[in-house]
């Protein structure tokens, strides 16, 4: 093994190589240009133009799909009020908190608390407590202070709306500092979860990313081909093709790039020079898989073994299941692992939520006289549940089940 190591190692070291600057094809680069979101930085620095005057900005809404330039347009125009903001000598603090890493309300917090000089505990205060070490500060620092909440509706679906209401309600308590808020959310419908008293506050202005198109998705990556790659390692159809691909699945420029910086290190690995339409269509396989993958994985305990149900159901030739055979093999799944099954109800708005994500397809058919029914298939390969599943600690035992409901007859599963 070590001899193979060093002999791969070495090709590496002596390949002359495709990269440039790989850290250019990172979710977290900010580039210097944002070709075709010109209109949207235009409108996002007027909206917090005010606050190099000393006066509180309105408050702005930001919604759109992944990978639309959201989070790049607004940390670019922060980036540059700040800059503009230290050589005129006004006081502006502008803290950037993605809600979807930071969990909490308590986390958000303590962040903001931290961002302004504050120390807070970990855990252990009451929120009540944080949020007045917030506003304390706040008031001592005298200062314009600018939130950015980004993927605020992860936080919001799973905690509420209350730390918004508290924040877009705060200036009513200060007298010597002012906060404006940014939320950014990659839910359209975002705003059907928010209490009308924070939506009137949160969204006194508010700004709609559309998708790229591929035309445009082809201008992104043509920048950002020139500072990742060796001139001429980029063929003009692979840029095409990724273009393509990415305009296809909702013009995510995220996903363009990634995919981009997956098939140039496929082309690196195999020694080639150029990226190539084939290492498009390879990088598009791998990154597919490994999504899906993922999703499957970080599935909670009883979404999995739903999962594994129709996955069961699917390798006994069951292709179009209904929610009671589901049911019935994921009752015996849990008693093969000591756990207590929930209610048949709450098992069909699992299946639901495993349809809205396209993990299951679920599709009502009409049975005429007999009323309607849900029949049930899988979304995805088997074989990435088998994957997934079988280096899984708990499930790994259940890849090989064998459903005893299967061996009875239909007419009488139920």
């Amino acid at each position: 093994m070590d001899d193979v190591l060093e002999s791969l190692f070495n090709r590496f070291i002596n390949y002359a190589g495709i990269f440039k600057d790989r850290e250019v094809l990172r979710h977290d680069y900010l580039p210097n240009q944002l070709p075709h979101r010109e209109d949207q930085i235009r409108h996002v620095g007027e909206i917090v133009a005010p606050l190099l005057k000393g006066c509180r900005c309105s408050n702005l809404f930001i919604y759109g799909k992944t990978g639309t330039g959201k989070t790049a347009v607004t940390k670019y125009v922060l980036r540059k009020l700040i800059l503009k903001a230290e050589e005129i000598g006004v006081k502006i603090n502008a803290l950037y908190i993605n809600c979807r890493f930071a969990g909490t309300e308590y986390r958000i917090l303590s962040q903001l608390c931290e961002g302004l000089g504050a120390n807070v505990p970990f855990t252990g205060l009451a929120l009540s407590e944080v949020f007045d070490r917030f506003r304390d500060t706040l008031e001592f620092n005298k200062t314009l202070l600018l939130v950015v909440l980004d993927e605020i509706d992860a936080l919001v679906k799973a905690k509420g709306d209350n730390i918004l209401y508290e924040l877009t309600r705060i200036n009513e308590t200060l007298t010597k500092s002012r906060v404006s808020i940014i939320g950014i959310s990659n839910d359209l419908r975002f705003k059907e979860w928010l209490d009308p008293r924070v939506l009137s506050s949160l969204s006194e202005e508010e700004l709609v990313f559309r998708p790229y198109n591929a035309s445009e998705l082809k201008d992104i990556l043509a920048e950002r081909a020139k500072l990742a790659f060796v001139e001429g390692a980029l063929t003009e159809g692979a840029l095409s093709l990724c273009a393509a691909l990415a305009a296809a699945e909702h013009g995510d420029a995220r996903r363009a790039i990634d995919l981009l910086r997956v098939a140039a290190e496929i082309a690196e690995r195999k020694g080639d020079s150029k990226i190539l339409e084939k290492h498009i269509r390879e990088a598009e396989k791998r990154i597919e898989h490994d999504r899906v993958a993922y999703a499957v994985k970080n599935l909670p305990l009883h979404s999995k073994l739903v999962l594994h149900s129709v996955y069961l159901l699917a390798r006994a030739n069951v292709n179009n299941a209904i929610t009671g055979d589901i049911y019935e093999v994921y009752m015996e799944l849990c008693d093969e692992i000591g756990i207590t099954p929930l209610t048949q109800r709450r098992i069909s708005s699992i299946i639901s939520e495993l349809d809205s994500v396209g993990l299951l397809n679920a599709r009502v058919v009409s049975l005429g006289r007999y009323g309607r029914t849900k029949k049930i298939r899988l979304g995805i390969n088997r074989m990435v549940i088998r994957e997934v599943f079988s280096n899984d600690g708990r499930l790994g035992s259940l890849v090989n089940y064998e459903p005893k409901c299967l061996a009875r007859p239909p007419n009488h599963r139920h």
